[in-house]
């Protein structure tokens, strides 16, 4: 496992929106979060490159394992390294083992077409289980950090689905709502991600999802504004960045060919100087 310096080496390097948020907290908090980074790509690569079904099942039960024992106060193998930030800021064994959970959903057949009621627990599990556990971090009193961590985790979620479609369609994934895709007529099989991506009613589809987004991305300013500024400068950060690839997402649309949109870097530096500061 690395280290919290290696870990925001790692997300640096890849260009990640989330060094950029993280690195304005103190330094404490900042660690938090980098280990918190730290087991959610640990157990991200266990369901996407760890070997067989079988492989990857049982890594993701020997985290589930390791989580139990860092909360029962045991040797906690390979979550030792959450420790102290549990014990400091205390985000719930619930959390953790929900982002599992979550990976969980992506090992064997996979996402593919959901329903909205699987598609929103698997968001909630693989992006509002990580708000939950960052926001006793970010200072938030519970029922403020649970609400901002179900709607922002939403709206980052099903951008990220929007804007990866294509990636996700060539390992076998579709994240979209069956019931959007049979309703705007989709005639390929659903079975078949690349094939639903190649129908024109594609773009029906995506609008769908993105109204959805853009309401939690609403709810989740709604809540920050009331909210102590020192407490979601990091979520803004996080907030901005992601809004601002749904709405450029928007602007494109979802005709092929697909041009892969990423973080708008003057945005975020306007979003750093505004919100980055107390």
């Amino acid at each position: 496992m690395s280290t919290a310096t290696e870990t925001a080496r790692a997300a640096k390097a890849s260009g990640s929106s989330f060094y950029t948020a993280m690195r304005i907290l103190p330094a404490e908090k900042r660690d938090a979060m980098y280990a918190i980074y730290d087991f959610c790509r640990a157990v991200d690569d266990i369901a996407d490159e760890g070997g067989t079904d079988e492989e990857r099942h049982a890594g993701l039960e020997a985290w589930r394992k390791d989580i139990r024992a860092l909360f029962a106060d045991q040797p906690a193998g390979q979550a030792e390294f959450l420790r102290p930030h549990v014990v400091r800021f205390g985000p719930r064994e619930e959390d953790f083992i929900a982002v599992i959970d979550g990976m969980e959903m992506d090992v064997g057949a996979g996402v593919v077409a959901p329903d909205w009621q699987t598609l929103d627990l698997y968001v909630d599990r693989v992006a509002s289980a990580v708000g939950r556990l960052s926001t006793p971090i970010f200072g938030l009193e519970e029922k403020t950090g649970t609400a901002l961590a179900h709607h922002l985790g939403r709206a980052l979620q099903l951008t990220n689905i929007l804007r990866d479609l294509d990636e996700d369609a060539a390992i076998g994934r579709l994240y979209l709502p069956r019931e959007e895709l049979e309703k705007s007529g989709i005639r390929a099989d659903l079975r078949n991600p690349v094939a639903v991506l190649a129908d024109p009613a594609l773009e029906t589809v995506c609008r769908a999802v993105a109204a959805r987004a853009e309401e939690h991305f609403r709810e989740a300013d709604r809540i920050m504004d009331s909210a102590p500024r020192a407490a979601v400068r990091a979520p803004r950060l996080m907030g901005v960045a992601y809004h601002g690839v749904l709405k450029r997402l928007l602007a494109q649309g979802w005709a092929a060919p697909r041009k892969r949109v990423g973080v708008n870097k003057l945005g975020l530096i306007g979003a750093y100087l505004r919100y980055g500061v107390v």
